[in-house]
């Protein structure tokens, strides 16, 4: 029983790590960077107005992002990690 709470735990960890922290801090990191340059590059708008409008960017593309993300960590944990452990989102066997 420990053993099948401590994999739930740790799954539960680096599924929350990618999906909710990692892969959304970079995405929306990239994305901002490279609207900021485009905006730079294309606009003659102030500075101030660029990055607001960065900003507003990077917020609404959050709800664009949010299951694609998920879909794609479970992907990657159930051909990984997952594996290791048994059948996808399971834990091992006592």
């Amino acid at each position: 029983q420990a053993t099948r709470v401590g994999v739930a735990v740790v799954d539960t960890f680096v599924w929350q790590s990618l999906a909710s922290v990692a892969i959304p801090g970079v995405t929306i990191n990239r994305l901002c960077a490279a609207s900021l340059a485009l905006l730079g590059a294309l606009t003659r708008w102030p500075l101030p107005l660029r990055r607001w409008t960065t900003t507003a960017l990077g917020l609404a593309a959050i709800p664009l992002i949010i299951t694609p993300i998920d879909r794609t960590v479970d992907f990657l944990m159930d051909s990984s990690l997952r594996k290791l452990y048994g059948v996808p989102g399971e834990p091992p066997a006592p």
